[in-house]
This record gives structure tokens, sequence and C-alpha cells, in this order.
């Protein structure tokens, strides 16, 4: 595409700049570099590029260049072009330092209106019409569904950290023609794309996790509307939350297969309830109810095989079936039996995520 015609305005007073510097030597006045400056200014502001700017300057340079005077020496002609060269120096780059400046300006503008965007979005402020019209700005249909990825690593991140820019070079070579908002908040990185693209979220934690060395990523449900990004974005946080309450080893986790959690918490008392009497007695074994509950949760991850969980406990075999019969005497719950065991596991589930028996409950 054709760049815009730039207006010869923008030139105006440079040629009589480049005249008087020829014919006395002198510098341009600071009023003359001040109106440079602001004709600078004015060129970002409509947009045109500096580097077309700075050769329309070149261009007009040659064209108006004061003729040598007739039978003028060598030395008068060499000083008269120092004079030139030195004014078209000045009156370019004070061209150029309103124009970088406006810029500048401008970009810190975009930021904060970006910044501000995001946080209204992520945290569900704001008018969601008003919203809605703000996010085709930064390229986001909210009309339609979008499902939003979060990402933790060893550190907080802000956008402008190695890590975040890695991964939005990857994401931008990767999907550069889709609409996706990458960003930070709070420490962690965050991918918004559309619920119908579900691999553009898959490639993000992919890069997050190999970029954050490890660090884990949780990707909420899709839904539709201004609201439905910050319904997504709660739900990856939760699943954040849960993976470090319950240990959970995935690198990447979906809220969608979290649901039973939330679901087991809803009635916090009837959890709790059932922690304290299907696993308090365990706090009368030696050594307190951790070891014991701790059993428990290694032997339904092992899929209730005894030898793995063995393995996983760094114990015999016969050590592991001392603590599963020791388990089945305090509480009178045999974890073998499966009529007890999904009692127990649902038991086990709630003191993760009741952080009992550190807490009360």
């Amino acid at each position: 595409m054709a760049e815009p015609e730039i207006p010869d305005g923008f030139l105006e007073g440079y040629a009589q700049i480049l005249g008087e510097a020829a014919a006395s030597g002198r510098r341009p006045t600071r009023e003359e570099l001040d109106a440079r400056r602001d004709l600078g200014r004015q060129a970002a502001e409509a947009g045109h590029q500096l580097r077309a700017l700075v050769r329309m300057h070149l261009a007009e340079t040659r064209a108006a260049w004061p003729d040598a005077a007739h039978g003028a020496t060598p030395a008068s002609v060499a000083a008269s072009t120092d004079s030139v060269l030195a004014a078209v120096e000045q009156a370019v780059d004070a061209f150029a330092d309103g124009f970088e400046r406006a810029q500048r300006l401008t970009v810190r503008r975009e930021e904060a209106a970006r910044r501000e965007f995001i946080d209204d979005l992520l945290y569900g402020r704001s008018n969601l019409g008003r919203l809605a019209e703000r996010a085709t700005r930064f390229g986001l249909r909210l009309s339609r569904a979008h499902a939003v990825a979060v990402a933790a690593g060893p550190e907080a991140y802000t956008e402008t950290d190695a890590v975040p820019r890695q991964v939005e070079a990857a994401l931008l070579a990767r999907f550069g023609g889709r609409k996706i908002l990458l960003t930070t908040k709070d420490g962690r990185m965050v991918c918004i794309a559309p619920g119908s693209q579900p691999d553009v979220l898959r490639y993000f934690a992919k890069q997050a996790h190999a970029a954050t060395d490890g660090g884990r990523v949780a990707v909420g449900r899709a839904h539709r509307g201004p609201g439905g990004v910050v319904q997504s974005y709660d739900e990856a946080l939760d699943a954040l939350d849960l993976a470090d309450r319950m240990d959970l080893d995935d690198p990447v986790l979906y809220a969608g297969d979290l649901l039973v959690y939330p679901v087991l918490t809803r009635d916090r008392q009837a959890m709790a309830d059932l922690v304290r009497s299907e696993l308090g007695p365990l706090q009368k074994a030696r050594g307190g109810a951790e070891p014991l509950l701790r059993t428990l949760s290694v032997y339904f991850d092992a899929g209730c095989v005894a030898a793995e969980t063995a393995r996983r406990l760094s114990l015999s075999v016969r050590a592991l079936t001392y603590r599963l019969e020791r388990i089945h005497q305090l509480t009178g719950s045999d974890p073998t039996d499966p009529m007890h065991r999904y009692t127990l596991q649902t038991a086990v589930i709630g003191a993760r995520l009741l952080d009992w028996p550190a807490k009360e409950v």
C-alpha cells in the first residue's frame, strides 16, 4: 500500500533557514528550532513515517541548495557549504526530536489505555457494552466465546520481561493472523484467545511451560460475552490454586477436568464434617495424622496398587500393609475395601482442599 502523501507544510521555513545559513553563516535560532520540533510533533500525530519525512527534507535540501555567489573564492564556497550542512543537521535533528517525543507520548498513552482495558476485562469492571467496544481496538470480539490461559513461573513477570516477550514471539510466529491478546497480570502471563481455537492456548501452554523452566499453566473453559473472559480467567486462577493445594503434578491443567473439586467443596461445612469423622481418628496415631494421611493420598493416586504405592513412599510392601491396617483400626474404614474406598478418598481430597490437619476444620 502506498504511503499517504506528506503535505509540504512540514517544510515550512526550512528553505529560508538554508538560504540564510549560506548567506551569513548563521545557525538556526531557538525559535526556528522550536518551530521545527512543533512540525515534527504534528507529523507524528498525523501518522507519517519519520523515514519518509527525513527523505523529504533531504530532497528539499537538494532542491533549495543556495548557489555559490558568482566569482566566490573556493574558501568562501567551502565555508558556505559547511554552514548549510550545519543548519541541515540542526533543523532535521530538531524536527526528528519533536517527532520522537510525540511518538513516545503516544506509546505511553497506548500502553496506559491497554493496561486499563486489561484490568477492566480481567476484573469484570466497566460497563460490559463499553468494554466490548473497547475490545475491538485490541483485536477481541467479545460477543464470541473466549478462553483464558494463565501461566505461573518461578518469578513474577511484566510485559517487558524476556520470558513473556519470548512466548509472544513464538505465538506471533505461529498464529500471526489470529485474534490473540497476550499480557501479564499479577506477575503471571495471560493469554486470551477465541474459544473456537483451542490450539492457540495449547501452544501457549507449551511455550510458557518451556520458557518458565517448568512453570505451570491453567486453562479456563470458553465462555461467551464480555463477562465470559473474566469467568474463564477466574477458573484458570482457581485451577492454579487447586494444583498447589492438591499437589497436582500436571504441568498443564484444564478447568473442565477439575470440576469435581469445586463440587466437593461447595458445601464446605459438610466436607469439614466428613474430614473430621473419617480422618479425625488418625490424629491418635504415633506421629499424628500426617504420615497416614499421606499414605492414603499416595495409595489412591497410585490406583490402589500396593507395590506402586510402596515404591513411591520408599517403603516395603509389608510396611505399607501395616500402615493400611493401622488406618483401618483407627478409622473403621478399610482402604482396600471398595465399599469404604470412595468415602475415604473423598475425605482425603477434602483434607487437601481444607489444608487439614495443618488447619482445624
